[in-house]
């Protein structure tokens, strides 16, 4: 049986479609991690980001506009809003850095309501993925309001980011934990020079802390999302552009994900990556260890060297006169005191020394 030039045609759009979602799927991006003695300060100025390389930026070539599905892939115009956006995050540090930039020919911001340009954030720490908001929870018999304390925000959170944001908090989080949007789990700082109405640049400096748990209660049940590196979070953002202070909805709306419903499902976020310090950065041979007590009443220590570069050796002082040559010794302290450890290591690039002054206490 022949099929119809329509038939065809819809057959066509489907295998287009279909092959343009799976490739989104498969995007990933990198989460760049700044040096410990490079950290962001936040302020609104990019001078601490002119290390970060260009890879990392992720554009409005990587947005579509997902007002309707008829114009769902339109290119956008730079001289209407331009956004270039980086993340970057610091090792033993649980928090996610951002610089967003922009340049837009009407900013929105002079409501007190969610009427305001917007940079809305979503992240899931763990990539536990689902639903995460009161009306797409799976039991349609709960009532909204209470699952919006239970449940809205708690395994993934959403942060409406007012860009810029005058005469009101920087940002409103989607849920019944606000208090995650202040010190000591975020901050925030703007740099602009236009009104209401105008047009021009904007930066805007946060950080934001993860949770794979945060419940209405607060901080005392909170579990916030482990940051290491080559780790991967569920991550996507949207940019909301209005460009009348009477309209009613937004011009634009800039999706990275490939799924508008990503604000209140995680499982439509995409796949970022948390980067390892970069060579650049890094020691050609550096001493670092660490350690745990595995058994105090043996007086039993477990050390782990994890000195960086090509190591060739390895020698151990105890600080009780015993040594080891052992690249993570298991050490017996015969007395209990506050012990000097010192690991050296050798290799191509030369030697390093790491001592530790009494952090090594036995009972």
């Amino acid at each position: 049986m022949l099929l119809s030039f329509r038939s065809i045609w819809f057959l066509f759009l489907f295998c287009f479609f279909a092959g343009f979602l799976n490739a989104q799927e498969k995007r990933k991006f990198k989460i760049f991690q700044f040096p410990p003695n490079m950290i962001p300060t936040i302020d609104g100025k990019s001078d601490d980001w002119k290390i970060v390389d260009p890879s990392y930026n992720i554009g409005m070539d990587q947005l579509w506009d997902d007002r309707d599905d008829s114009i769902r892939h339109r290119v956008a115009d730079p001289k209407n809003l331009d956004v270039n956006v980086k993340v970057g995050w610091v090792k033993g540090m649980n928090r996610l850095y951002f610089l967003y930039e922009a340049y837009d020919d009407y900013w929105d911001f002079s409501s007190t309501n969610l009427h305001n340009d917007i940079f809305e954030v979503v992240v899931d720490g763990d990539q536990s993925g689902g639903p995460f908001i009161s009306s797409f929870h799976p039991n349609k018999e709960l009532d909204q309001n209470e699952t919006y304390f239970s449940y809205h925000g708690v395994h993934a959170q959403n942060y409406h980011i007012f860009t810029p944001a005058r005469g009101k908090d920087w940002t409103m989080v989607w849920g019944g934990q606000p208090w995650i949007k202040e010190l000591p789990f975020a901050n925030a700082a703007y740099n602009y020079n236009f009104n209401p109405g105008e047009s021009g640049r904007l930066t805007l400096e946060f950080w934001i802390t993860p949770f794979d748990y945060a419940g209405p209660e607060g901080i005392s049940r909170a579990v916030e999302s482990v940051l290491s590196e080559n780790k991967e979070i569920g991550l996507s953002w949207a940019v909301l552009d209005y460009d009348n202070v009477n309209a009613p909805r937004y011009n634009g709306f800039w999706n990275l994900s490939k799924v508008r419903e990503m604000y209140g499902n995680a499982s439509h976020l995409l796949p970022f990556r948390l980067m390892p310090l970069e060579k650049r950065f890094l020691k050609p041979i550096d001493a670092q260890w660490s350690f745990v007590v595995s058994d105090m009443n043996r007086r039993m220590v477990s050390f782990t060297d994890k000195s960086q570069g090509e190591i060739s050796t390895w020698k151990w002082d105890f600080g009780d006169g015993n040594t080891s040559d052992k690249q993570h010794p298991v050490h017996f302290y015969d007395k209990p005191g506050y012990y000097v450890v010192t690991l050296w290591v050798n290799g191509p690039a030369g030697t390093s020394r790491m001592a530790k002054v009494w952090d090594v206490a036995l009972k």
